[in-house]
């Protein structure tokens, strides 16, 4: 047996299998192959009544290996290691702490039992890497819970609490002391009782509700977007409400290969071993990071808000500075708005709420920033107010604190060039809503010292982001790019496209929505006094569209206004509006253009192309390190679809 992965201890007739590979137990071909030796030699022994398989250091089985797909296979293969175990003779029980996940969650389907601490999660993530349960997951938990329980974790793929797995039937019990004595219990009280029948051998447990669990499928058909996966979970579920368990077992096998041999399969790979990988920085290794117990947020806008209520569900203190005490008054029900959501959607205790709130100073002057270790700057997007606000900061703060930037597009080297010790300076450029967003651009100043930037990798990894190091430039990674197709959105409706056209496009190809949906969400003067700013240094060769700040000119700002691109007087989702048509009309005939159509397959590939052009321009002029940190960016920040690997991975994965 592979006993550095798989260890046997007897006692009193139970004996404890345990599994370790570190840091998650990942289902690697040794830990496979041990578990396989483990049942067979217990099947063995008389002198064994039962098994209790639990994971070292604190964790379950996070799932397989996924570096082993691609591979040529190893036998045991984890649904043989799963049949073992479902057809075995003695009680099994899964002793559950961490996580069961995945292949995981599979293998603790095929013990006989399952006991699960209070912490525990579990669930078949499968989904997120573009395929489903590959070891029978799709055709033992219909089995054990009902259909649409059973549909619900595997096309969603969101693991579920310990308590919630209990009450639907997925584990037999929660302790909340000892979980692997509580499981030698209940592996004694089985070999005495008998074992259930194998799920293999059972009937599968219809839905609840028949009527729901339709309406759920359809929901998830809506969802996916072009996402094949959570469909072909669907009809995995079907299959085994159809078939008997031996077919239902070879067909998830079938489908589960095919997925994961697919380009939706291996974009997803791509971008989940990215997002562990992309916060990597050369200048940073090796520093060691400043100390980070209380944040300073300068402006309690909804950025500001955001930031500071991020930084205090971390557990830092925070302080908030404003210009008045209206604004003040404002910030702080902002932030505890947003403690109150967290509280009432259960991520935070009654407790830990009240800590929080009492971790939060706002005031109208800079003297709580003294005590600060980190301050961020969210005031207004103008160079000038920028400046004004460093000078400040310089004077009032600790020499050891670091300044940061919540700027997207301005010159970061120049603002700190106005301090007295640029090396102290960074941008960290959240997206908002900052509390939820998970992605945190870390902008690479050009003097910034090593143990500045480790601080600020440090930060986002406190704040649970993904955190993206990039150069300085103007809109630095994503909203540079997102400005180049911004623009070819403006081109296309020059040319003959409508705004709903190209949107729609968007939709259908798998962002939540489109440029234009998103510009009069975030409200159209953003974008307007950016292209102010921009028009004294724009090339006056360059093709400028005036569209957008026509419609500016006259108020309509978006959602805010009730008008925008879209009109939302009649309608909360917002209408195309004729008067919009006409503008854009109008403004082809001044210019002398041609209107011509488009279909959905033309806009999108004028989309991604001027996508891939600026993302290579990021690459070649050194503002990014990786192609993956692009994606990372353009998933994380703009909604581009996951599943579809981002604008970089296509590019290099066309014929």
């Amino acid at each position: 047996m592979a006993q550095a992965a798989v260890s046997i201890e007897t006692e009193g007739g139970i004996a404890t299998v345990t599994l370790s590979n570190p840091p998650v137990n990942a289902l690697n071909q040794a830990i496979r192959e041990g578990l396989a030796e483990a049942v067979a030699r217990i099947e063995a022994d008389p002198a064994i009544r039962g098994a209790v398989l639990c994971g070292a250091g604190g964790s379950f089985i996070a799932g397989a290996d996924i570096r082993e797909f691609g591979q040529p296979p190893q036998d045991p293969s984890l649904p043989d290691v799963v049949r073992m175990l479902d057809a075995a003779t003695k009680p099994w029980v899964a002793a559950i702490e961490g996580v069961a996940l995945g292949g995981g969650l599979e293998v603790a389907l095929g013990c006989s039992h399952r006991v699960a601490a209070p912490g525990a999660r579990l669930g078949l993530p499968e989904v997120s890497l573009g395929i489903i349960p590959g070891a029978g997951g799709t055709v033992l938990l219909p089995r054990l819970i009902a259909a649409d329980k059973a549909l619900g974790m595997i096309a969603g793929g969101k693991p579920v609490s310990a308590r919630d797995a209990a009450e639907m039937g997925l584990v037999d019990r929660v302790v909340p002391g000892d979980v692997h004595e509580a499981a030698r219990a209940l592996a004694l009280e089985a070999a005495e009782a008998g074992i259930p029948a194998p799920l293999m051998k059972r009937a599968v447990c219809p839905p609840a509700n028949v009527e729901a669990y339709e309406a759920q499928k359809a929901s998830i058909r809506k969802t996916a977007r072009g996402q094949i996966s959570p469909i072909a979970a669907i009809e995995a579920v079907e299959r085994s409400l159809a078939l008997d368990a031996e077919a239902a077992f070879r067909a998830e096998r079938e489908a589960f290969v095919s997925l994961r041999d697919s380009t939706q399969s291996a974009a997803l790979r791509r971008v989940f071993f990215a997002e562990r990988s992309v916060s990597q920085l050369d200048t940073a290794q090796g520093a060691t990071p400043r100390r980070l117990d209380r944040i300073g947020v300068l402006g309690g806008g909804t950025m500001g808000a955001g930031i500071a209520a991020a930084c205090l569900l971390a557990g830092l203190g925070v302080a908030i500075v404003e210009r008045d005490d209206q604004r003040a008054a404002l910030a702080r029900c902002r932030v505890l708005g947003i403690l109150d959501d967290s509280a009432g959607r259960g991520l935070l205790s009654p407790e830990a709420r009240q800590a929080a709130e009492a971790a939060l100073t706002v005031a109208t002057h800079f003297a709580p920033l003294a005590e600060c270790d980190l301050i961020i700057e969210a005031v207004f997007e103008d160079m000038d107010v920028k400046k004004a606000v460093f000078a400040e900061l310089d004077a009032v703060t600790r020499p050891d604190a670091i300044l940061a930037s919540n700027t997207s597009y301005l010159d970061i080297d120049e603002i700190a060039a106005g301090t007295t010790d640029p090396s102290r300076v960074i941008g960290l450029h959240f997206f908002s809503p900052a509390h939820v967003m998970k992605l945190l651009e870390l902008i690479v100043t050009r003097e910034a010292a090593p143990d500045v930037l480790a601080t600020g990798l440090a930060l986002g990894k406190r704040l649970r982001k993904i955190t993206v190091p990039a150069g300085v430039c103007d809109g630095f990674i994503g909203n540079r790019i997102m400005a180049r197709y911004r623009r070819e959105a403006d081109y296309m409706l020059e040319d003959g496209a409508l705004p709903e056209q190209i949107d729609a496009a968007m939709r259908d190809f798998g962002f939540p929505m489109g440029v234009f949906q998103m510009a009069d969400l975030a409200g159209l003067d953003i974008g307007w006094a950016m292209r102010k700013r921009q028009a004294t240094t724009r090339d006056p060769s360059e093709r400028h569209v005036e569209i957008a700040d026509r419609i500016c000119e006259i108020g309509r700002l978006g959602r805010k206004t009730g008008r925008g691109w879209y009109d939302y007087t009649q309608d909360k989702s917002g209408r195309p509006d004729p008067w919009v048509t006409e503008l854009i009309e109008a403004e082809s005939a001044r210019k002398g253009i041609t209107r011509q159509s488009f279909d959905a397959g033309q806009i999108m590939h004028r989309i991604l192309t001027v996508m891939q052009e600026e993302g290579t321009a990021l690459l070649s002029e050194g503002i990014t390190a990786s192609p993956e940190a692009i994606d990372v960016v353009m998933i994380n920040g703009f909604g581009f679809p996951r599943w579809r690997g981002g604008p970089m991975f296509m590019m290099d994965s066309e014929p």
